[in-house]
């Protein structure tokens, strides 16, 4: 299997339903390192995966779509955890969207949201 991985990053402010999450049920922000790679098992015509600079491209208007916002007062998000590992499928799934026609020849995407240098989540779905 091949893949490329592009990154990019994304700021937000949210709060957390649910003693689990100790302080962070209280309004916070989070900025997190955004990694999405795409798979494919063989390469296209033209020796690539996917790319890259569209692919970069759509990532950014993505997270553009989220950034600088309180989580909290969106709608779309109204009776859900914004958890790392929530927003990670989030992300992935309308990465998947605007991919259009090029999802077609791939296989699969990861979307990695990198909390800090010890801590990630990542949703894996296939195209």
């Amino acid at each position: 299997m091949f893949s490329v991985t592009i990154r990019d990053h994304l700021m937000i402010a949210h709060s957390l339903q649910g003693e689990v999450f100790g302080p962070a049920q209280g309004l916070h922000g989070a900025t997190y390192v955004v990694d999405a790679t795409f798979r494919r098992a063989t390469l296209d015509a033209d020796g690539i995966v996917v790319d890259i600079g569209r692919a970069a491209e759509l990532l950014r208007a993505v997270l553009g779509e989220l950034g600088y916002r309180n989580l909290d007062d969106e709608v779309e998000f109204a009776g859900m955890n914004t958890t790392t590992e929530a927003l990670a499928r989030v992300i992935a799934d309308r990465l998947a969207e605007r991919l259009g026609e090029a999802a077609q020849d791939l296989d699969g995407l990861v979307v990695t949201l990198h909390e800090s240098h010890v801590a990630w989540a990542s949703y894996e779905r296939q195209l």
